[in-house]
């Protein structure tokens, strides 16, 4: 209403000063003019009902309307101009830039700014100073995105902070609208905490912060989250500026790990480690506290440029070491459950906080070393004797098998030497076999007193698993250690073979493999001897191969190593030799014959010739 009084009121000045006649100005006329002119500076007092009733003349009446003109802004289309919002609705927004009618601007061009309120200035661009109505024509809309790059900009190298309005979700994050320019808020900068739900931020307005401008393809990114983080960096060095060390303070339990609890602290976050949660052994925070408990913890540490912050809780709590019986001494029996299995012991609580170990060496009189694992698992209760104990280091070493009578004490009478017995195989080595006679009671069986026969790994003879008829050969009582045979109670094969295969007695054998060194050869009862390669060639020349069955002749027998040698060619060789000697006597005769009946043709050559012959006879070629 108020513009409409405006127009018509100047329509009506411009149309008296046309018509009225100087002359006709009465002095009443001129006076009311005159108030009017001095009031034109100050519109408020202006009278505006004299104005419209005709009542100033034409002349004055152009004066004023001028008067008037000049308090009026000069409006250029397609100019960006200030004004100032004078009236809010749902659907409009009404903005006065100094001139002679206001602006309407559509409402939702004001979405980003939910808090504008009457009396804001804002910038608006003019498109039309007057259409067909006579209304001026305003937009924000265009205003903003006219001076919108800019103003990124401006806000960008300011380190400003900008409302921006939220307009949709799209992939990895949202679109929001600043200044009139879409900008991209990736999901990770919307809080510090993980969202899940991106749509209950569209529709709304926020606080963001540029943190990325691309000049050539004008791409904006935006972030929430740093501001968040700014205040709390803030809220953070201010809190942990007041801190000292040993100061109890309350806080909220706000995220759990498996390494610790974080606690909110009332704007900064500090960690309890899971060692400083509880005396006792726990295998997870979840079993101290739960997620919003509110908790007492005292401050152990805190880096104030790193912002960090260590807590403990169970320093609130009185050292369940010092709390213990001070009558408990070494020889005392505990009962506890076991907690922590490593290969070499268990960790054994007693006391919530009071652990004592059970080395592996202390589970068992065995002198087999074996892992603890294969005497206890965690959970298991068991009862212990007190072997060690340092208060002062809060330290406590168990014992199992002091609870059970040493196997070991009195083992003379028990095995003496020479008696038999049968035992369980429990470990086979390069070297022999481990057999253990009873619990804890565990004997070795050295790999030359397996077998009277040479083996190359005992495994050949025993398994793990099966029993074995041994004999106490000695003891080592101090380190508890015992050997044990078992050849020994078998009779010894060589008794025979010395009687069988004496040394010079021919035997058939069967080549069973041939080397470089000469051939393995099995006689009868499966003897297995050796023939060395310059004593294998047949008579013809050749070699024999695998597989092939010859005579052989012992020429060494050696019961310490259990050895027997052979030949092939001395089967054979010693036999031309004895014949021999004959054959060359017939020879000799034959040639001494023919020398007496030509004794007396008999020439120097002849002579040399008896002297060749008889040099040969005595070298037996």
């Amino acid at each position: 209403m108020e513009e409409n009084k405006t127009v018509v009121a100047e329509e009506a000045v411009k149309a008296e000063a046309a018509e009225a006649p100087k002359a006709e100005t009465a002095p009443a006329a001129e006076q009311t003019a005159h108030s009017m002119l001095n009031a034109s500076v100050d519109p408020d007092k202006f009278d505006w009902d004299a104005f419209e009733n005709e009542e100033v003349p034409g002349e004055d009446r152009q004066k004023v309307s001028e008067e008037y003109d000049k308090t009026l802004s000069k409006v250029v289309e397609n100019d960006v101009v200030e004004g100032v919002v004078t009236a809010i609705s749902k659907r409009e927004v009404i903005v006065n830039i100094g001139y002679k009618s206001e602006g309407v601007i559509m409402a939702p061009e004001f979405r980003y700014n939910p808090d504008l309120k009457v009396g804001d200035k804002v910038e608006v661009y003019v498109e039309t100073a007057e259409d067909k109505k006579g209304q001026l024509i305003l937009s924000h809309k265009k205003a903003r995105a006219l001076r919108s790059w800019d103003m990124v900009n401006q806000a960008y190298n300011n380190n400003e902070i900008v409302k921006g309005y939220v307009k949709t979700r799209t992939k990895g994050g949202m679109i929001v609208d600043i200044f009139g320019i879409e900008a991209f808020l990736p999901g990770s900068q919307i809080d510090i905490k993980p969202i899940r739900d991106y749509d209950q931020y569209v529709d709304t307005t926020m606080d963001f912060k540029i943190v990325k401008i691309n000049q050539e393809f004008r791409n904006v990114v935006v972030s929430h989250k740093a501001l968040i983080e700014a205040e709390l960096e803030q809220q953070k060095s201010e809190i942990i500026s007041k801190l000292e060390k040993g100061q109890v303070l309350e806080g909220t339990v706000k995220n759990i790990t498996n390494h610790g609890v974080f606690v909110d602290l009332g704007g900064v976050d500090g960690l309890i480690h899971i060692t400083d949660l509880s005396w006792g052994r726990i295998n997870h925070p979840e079993e101290v506290v739960q997620l919003d408990q509110k908790i007492r913890v005292v401050i152990l540490d805190f880096d104030e440029a790193k912002k960090r912050i260590a807590l403990g809780l169970k320093q609130l709590t009185v050292h369940p070491w010092d709390a213990l019986d001070p009558n408990l001494k070494v020889g005392d029996k505990v009962k506890g459950k076991v907690v922590l299995i490593a290969d070499y012991g268990a960790f054994v609580e007693i006391e919530p906080g009071v652990e004592g170990l059970i080395h592996v060496s202390e589970m068992s009189w065995s002198p087999r070393l074996r892992i603890a694992q294969d005497f206890l698992k965690v959970g298991d209760e068991v009862e212990a004797q007190i072997l060690t104990l340092d208060r002062e280091e809060k330290k406590m070493s168990l014992g199992l098998k002091q609870l059970v009578p040493n196997p070991w004490e009195n083992i003379r009478e028990k095995y003496p030497i020479g008696s038999k017995h049968t035992a369980v195989v429990r470990n086979i080595t390069n070297f022999g076999v481990f057999a253990e006679l009873e619990e804890g009671i565990e004997g070795l069986v050295h790999i030359s007193d397996i077998s009277w026969t040479k083996i190359k790994h005992p495994s050949e003879f025993v398994q793990v698993g099966d029993k074995i008829d041994v004999v106490i050969l000695d003891f080592d009582e101090e380190n508890h250690k015992l050997s044990l045979g078992h050849k020994q109670l078998l009779p010894n094969p060589w008794d025979e073979v010395e009687s069988k295969f004496a040394v010079g007695t021919v035997h058939d054998g069967k080549i069973v493999s041939v080397s470089d060194k000469g051939a393995t050869v099995t006689l009868d009862d499966d003897v297995e001897a050796f023939c060395s390669t310059k004593e294998l060639a047949k008579e013809d020349g050749t070699m024999p191969v695998a597989g092939d069955v010859l005579p052989f002749k012992v020429i060494e027998l050696k019961r310490s190593t259990k050895r027997v040698s052979l030949s092939h060619v001395r089967t054979y060789a010693e036999e031309k030799k004895s014949e021999k000697p004959a054959g060359e006597a017939d020879n000799t005769k034959k040639a001494v014959k023919k020398i007496n009946s030509n004794i007396e043709k008999t020439t120097l050559g002849d002579i040399s010739e008896l002297a060749a012959l008889k040099s040969k006879l005595e070298k037996g070629e």
